[in-house]
């Protein structure tokens, strides 16, 4: 458990000492919800039930997890297949899944550091959510979990660098752009909104904006969903996985 947790730490430091880390998944969540605050603040977002303020706070809460998602897990895996760590670790004392768990893990506790900070500026400009505040964080790890099983089934099927890049800027810049994570659903026309619905991250978000005002009616599916995806990317994951 010691060498876990060292190496763990090391792990930590080099997410938190990234430049795409700290801008991506971090910084830009902050500064996007800054933005519609100014612009849009406490104005009725559409038909959906709330304002402009409750809702990017809900859907930027979800951006560090699609940043680790696409930008982290399968880009430090795959890099390391790529370069032969992997096949190097696999024959040492010091385990890959030792390697790759600690990749997860401080992946998520990225995603979790974005969005105290942001649930920080949110709370500083008035923000108070109406709904269980415990399940929506069970629903939001739920999210991560889906989406995190996306990212490793890219690592586990990319066999290069070079692919995995192609493969992760197909999903992570729509996913980012289109789910409703960055620019709020509410303003795109429905045919847009209609696919975001259809979106791993969009099932999340729309979820969790019930979650929010205490709406719970229709969430059930969606959880079931999500669930679903995590298992089916997991288990094709551990299938498809390769070290070298």
């Amino acid at each position: 458990m010691k060498r876990f947790f060292n190496m763990y730490k090391i792990e930590q430091k080099i997410f938190f000492r990234s430049p795409d880390v700290i801008v991506f998944c971090i910084l830009m969540p902050l500064v996007v919800f800054a933005l519609i605050t100014m612009i849009a603040g406490n104005k009725a977002a559409a038909d959906s039930g709330l304002t402009y303020v409750q809702g990017a706070f809900v859907s930027l809460s979800t951006v560090g997890i699609c940043c680790s998602a696409f930008m982290s897990i399968p880009i430090t895996i795959v890099d390391l297949r790529d370069r032969g760590i992997l096949r190097r670790m696999y024959c040492s004392p010091c385990s890959p899944i030792r390697i790759l768990a600690c990749d997860i893990i401080s992946s998520g506790m990225v995603a979790a550091f974005s969005t105290v900070l942001l649930t920080i500026a949110a709370v500083i400009v008035g923000y108070r959510m109406s709904g269980n505040a415990l399940v929506f964080i069970i629903v939001w790890l739920l999210t991560m979990l889906s989406m995190f099983s996306i990212g490793l089934l890219v690592a586990s099927v990319c066999r290069t660098t070079k692919s995995m890049n192609i493969v992760t800027s197909v999903l992570y810049f729509p996913m980012l752009l289109f789910s409703g994570a960055t620019i709020p659903a509410e303003v795109f026309p429905a045919p847009v909104r209609a696919i975001i619905k259809w979106m791993p991250l969009g099932v999340g978000i729309e979820t969790l904006k019930k979650i929010s005002i205490g709406t719970y009616e229709g969430v059930f599916l969606p959880v079931i969903v999500l669930t679903v995806i995590a298992a089916i990317c997991i288990l094709i994951s551990v299938k498809t996985f390769r070290w070298e």
